[in-house]
């Protein structure tokens, strides 16, 4: 006869019941909060001609090496930066994508190294070098520089508007059922689905192109279910790494922004524990380990913070579940040909709202920090800012020049130095 349990016996049972029913709903919260990223996540690299399922590993592994380095103590994902978009697409015209990887490595250690200027002299350091007035621009001037882009797209042609690849009549209906759906689910869903605008924008567009036959599957047909992603490893190109730099100006100091809003959003002070320098080397080592792949810069997402919101599911280990989903997803080949059969004009129309608000983002920092433009040093700071980056403004010696937002984000911290400050 077999003897009954023991009381501890039933108690240990129970609670290795619980863990894994705990494990379980970890593991689907954090496959909802890869949902919510996911829109945003795969269309950078679809942009700029990276390869999606990359993307999602180095989001995967970029995440895991935020959670190591702070501790775990962070519920935040990470993934593709818009504000890289048009350096990299520059990048790779030029340089292709090993060269521009160098220079997005060296944009990693650039946070790297703010991170430590940030533990030697406090948070004060970064608003010192980098106010609003000089973020501001530089941020307007990454959705602003963007916008031929995604209007060439959304009328069915290349991003430069040198290729029409779909008729102009058919690609407007189709990019403006996907931007009209996109503001519709912004602005009037409730709960989850007021997080995913993106993906839903990119459903409808992705179903309006099959009716209209737009739509070539040969890609899906001649992918492997399981297939490693075409991983790309960096060659130096010392151009590449000068033009990079100053880029990653704008993402850094929004990362302090994004690291404010989840410790509204749980009520805990990351600021001090554990440490903004370790934030911001978590998001600096993220980037850089993810070039050493080819993979796209990584940034904290909002729209993970805003579904940790949604959801009160504070627990970083939702985030490590969800980079383990993203990286397994990378390994296969018929998802990762799937996300490539979707037609530029679907994505760019999203894009016409997607950059806008990237400009509205920095307005909003020069309202929100009442600059007051009056002021000619500001005024000045400004203008300079906004028509070199959209006036395509180029500086340089040689075969080597600054432009675009590298240039900017130079031009605006000079100014800020060196412009003398009113008296009153």
């Amino acid at each position: 006869m077999q003897d009954a349990p023991s009381s501890e016996q039933s108690k240990t049972s129970v609670e290795d019941k619980t863990q894994n029913i705990n494990v379980f709903q970890q593991a689907l919260a954090g496959s909802q909060m890869l949902f919510v990223a996911f829109g945003a996540l795969v269309l950078m690299p679809l942009i700029t001609g990276l390869d999606p399922n990359v993307a999602l590993f180095t989001a995967g592994a970029g995440t895991l090496l935020f959670q190591f380095i702070t501790k775990g103590q962070v519920p935040i994902f990470l993934a593709s930066s818009f504000a890289f978009i048009a350096p990299i697409a520059y990048g790779i015209q030029t340089w292709g994508i090993p060269g521009t990887m160098s220079g997005l490595f060296a944009a990693g250690v650039v946070y790297m190294l703010m991170s430590y200027a940030v533990k030697l002299k406090g948070v004060d350091f970064i608003h010192r070098l980098l106010p609003p007035v000089v973020v501001g621009p530089v941020i307007m001037v990454i959705g602003l520089g963007l916008a031929p882009l995604a209007v060439n797209m959304a009328l069915g042609k290349t991003g430069d508007g040198s290729t029409v690849l779909i008729e102009q009549n058919t690609a407007m209906i189709i990019s403006f059922s996907a931007l009209i759906t996109t503001l519709l689910v912004s602005t009037l869903a409730k709960g989850i689905f007021k997080l995913v605008p993106i993906f839903c924008g990119v459903l409808v567009g992705y179903i309006l192109s099959f009716f209209f036959g737009v739509l070539d599957f040969s890609a899906i047909s001649n992918a492997t279910w399981l297939s490693i992603p075409q991983f790309v490893a960096p060659e130096w190109n010392w151009h590449a790494v000068l033009f990079m730099i100053p880029v990653a100006i704008a993402p850094a100091v929004e990362h302090v922004g994004d690291i404010l809003a989840i410790s509204n959003v749980t009520g805990k002070d990351y600021i001090k524990k554990p440490g903004l320098h370790r934030t911001l080397f978590g998001d600096g080592a993220a980037t850089s380990l993810a070039s050493l792949f080819g993979g796209p810069p990584n940034t904290t997402y909002s729209e993970v913070t805003g579904a940790v919101m949604l959801t009160r599911n504070f627990n970083p280990k939702v985030m490590i579940w969800a980079a383990i989903i993203a990286i397994v997803l990378a390994f296969v080949g018929k998802f990762g040909a799937i996300l490539q059969t979707i037609p530029t004009t679907v994505m760019g129309g999203i894009m016409i709202l997607l950059f806008g608000t990237i400009a509205s983002v920095g307005l909003n920092t020069l309202i929100r920090h009442q600059v007051d433009l009056s002021q000619a040093r500001n005024l000045c700071i400004v203008s300079v800012v906004l028509i070199f980056g959209i006036g395509g403004m180029a500086l340089g010696v040689g075969s080597f020049s600054l432009q675009g937002v590298s240039l900017c984000g130079i031009v605006a911290i000079l100014l800020n130095l060196f412009l003398p400050r009113q008296r009153f």
